[in-house]
């Protein structure tokens, strides 16, 4: 008999620990798993995925406008807050129960309870009051969205949890930050017809991004009628005769009916017992891990957002299948974390791999940039005033393709591709040489030959 009652103990159902989790048992490994909220995680159950339809709906006010360049007349249109998230709500349930079937299919044992390490080898389910003890235990439990305690009036507040289950569809909307989960709230709220102000910190939002696409959103996003306001931050949330009201550093006072606070999230380590097992963090709270996963304790590992390393759900997911093979598999695999594409879907959609026109002149003596900005297609019927930007980075002295940025419809799923071709090394000479797609907008991507600077 096992000295313990599991050869591996998951914290955490989201992504990253299911794949994980499913992976470990499929190599023979006798598996449990823990989840204090609802199997799928963040991305699935509050994330990227009822945000993406949340988006979706967003969009279709333009789109009932776009229609009259193309001959269509619409009628009167309407908007039932209460419709949507029903729907999301069902298309969720269905992807948890997805999530639990697959783990049940792989023989995996399910707890749904909050689960807290006691030592390196045991963990305490809360729900059930009772240890059981495991050779490996993987740390997957994600991040919490963040909200400034130090704001008078912050209970007022909401963060993107709770915008997914509003009871009642605000007119005004009021959002703190500048990443990727404001602006992408920012543009939601303002399609569906809201008074959308957002509000960062710093001088221009989605910081780390290329500065053309960052310059080019914030351009775009103001057409759409979103107020961004930039080098504030709350310095006070009360409730007034009108709904909330929100004071900025600048003194100005905002009215709105919610508040939402968009200015990060947390490595999710706080209460669950690390310090019992002698886990590292770093000055974030994050899990320190090396290549493979693997924190300072022997046997214990940690993936995902839980260690900040790039904080996206296909990371989460790779991270969790090397694990599983490095540790049960026999097949050591330490992830490549460069040249990770990815999308932010905001209003317009956001692709990019590889670096930003400032990381990569930091890091080579030459490099050379191709741009193009235009209208796209679309929009020579439909008389929005919308740009687009594709922009490639080169280093001139390999050829080497070192970064491309995208602004524009469908932006993320040619950065998917494009992420495959960088992954390989391709050089502008690869580009130059592939033949374009007529008439689409990454055609534009295989036809720039005139650099703007370098």
């Amino acid at each position: 008999m096992s000295e313990f009652d599991y050869d591996l103990f998951v914290i955490g159902g989201g992504s990253g620990g299911v794949r994980a989790a499913r992976i470990a048992a499929g190599h023979g490994a006798k598996v449990a798993i823990a989840e204090e909220y609802r199997y799928g995680g963040t991305c699935v159950i509050r994330g990227c995925v009822p945000k993406k339809l949340l988006v979706y709906a967003s969009k279709f006010s333009e789109e009932f406008e776009d229609a009259a360049g193309f001959g269509w007349t619409t009628g009167d249109a309407s908007f039932d807050w209460t419709k949507l998230i029903a729907n999301k709500d069902r298309e969720i349930d269905r992807l948890n129960q997805v999530y639990m079937t697959n783990l049940e299919k792989a023989g995996v044992e399910m707890f749904h309870t909050r689960a807290e390490l006691r030592d390196a080898h045991s963990v305490k389910l809360l729900s059930e009051d009772r240890h059981v003890t495991a050779r490996y235990i993987l740390i997957a439990t994600g991040a919490k969205a963040n909200v400034d305690p130090g704001v008078p009036g912050v209970k007022h507040a909401i963060t993107s949890n709770e915008a997914f289950h509003l009871d009642e569809f605000p007119k005004r909307v009021v959002i703190a930050g500048g990443g990727y989960i404001a602006v992408e709230f920012a543009g939601i709220f303002n399609g569906m017809g809201v008074e959308t102000t957002q509000v960062y910190r710093r001088d221009m939002i989605l910081r780390g991004f290329d500065q053309d696409l960052r310059e080019s959103l914030t351009e775009e996003m103001t057409k759409k009628g979103v107020r961004i306001v930039t080098g504030q931050v709350f310095t006070d949330i009360a409730k007034g005769s009108d709904g909330l009201q929100v004071t900025l550093s600048g003194g100005e006072v905002l009215n709105a009916d919610q508040v939402m606070f968009a200015i990060g999230r947390d490595p999710y380590t706080s209460g669950l017992g690390l310090e019992n097992a002698g886990v590292e963090l770093d000055g974030k709270g994050a899990v320190k891990v090396d290549a493979y996963s693997k924190t300072n304790v022997d046997h214990i590992y940690a993936v995902g957002d839980v260690t900040n390393r790039i904080n996206l759900t296909p990371v989460a997911i790779r991270e969790g299948h090397a694990f599983a093979d490095t540790v049960f598999g026999n097949k050591p695999v330490a992830v490549d974390h460069s040249n990770v594409a990815s999308a932010v879907f905001s209003q317009p959609e956001i692709g990019t791999v590889g670096l930003t026109e400032h990381q990569a002149r930091e890091r080579f003596e030459n490099v050379v940039v191709f741009r193009s900005k235009f209208r796209p297609m679309k929009h020579t019927l439909s008389g929005r005033d919308e740009r687009m930007l594709m922009k490639v980075i080169v280093d001139r002295q390999t050829d080497k393709v070192l970064g491309c940025h995208i602004m524009g419809p469908d932006a993320g799923e040619m950065a998917q591709l494009l992420g495959i071709a960088i992954k390989m090394g391709a050089t502008k000479a690869d580009f130059d040489a592939t033949m374009a797609v007529h008439p689409t907008a990454a055609e534009e991507l295989v036809t720039m030959r005139e650099p703007v600077s370098g």
